[in-house]
């Protein structure tokens, strides 16, 4: 997943989401995390592609995608596949008085 994130332009964006409507003048600001559990074959295509897009950018081999995306399809069909996606939600209010999220 690190190289998938190597890949992203703002990998890490969502941890600044307070600060940039702090500094844009907003006030009220609340960051909650949602987090979205995956079990099963649900994610599996998300899984693989991401593993297909490190590997096109050269950043794995070829077996090692091809072992890292065979583990995850045993898992998934084992049911024993598990991704966790936290979710980042900011809002705060403008100076106006109107609420706003992010």
């Amino acid at each position: 997943m690190q190289a998938r994130a190597d890949l992203t332009a703002s990998p890490r964006a969502a941890c600044g989401y307070r600060n940039l409507l702090l500094d844009a003048g907003f006030g009220e600001v609340e960051v909650e995390v949602h987090v979205g559990v995956f079990t099963g074959t649900t994610m599996l295509g998300m899984l693989t592609g991401i593993a297909q897009t490190v590997h096109a950018a050269g950043m794995i081999t070829r077996e090692q995608l091809d072992a890292w995306t065979g583990e995850q399809v045993r898992r998934a069909e084992q049911d024993r596949l598990f991704l966790a996606l936290p979710l980042f939600l900011a809002s705060a209010t403008r100076t106006d008085g109107h609420s706003s999220s992010v």
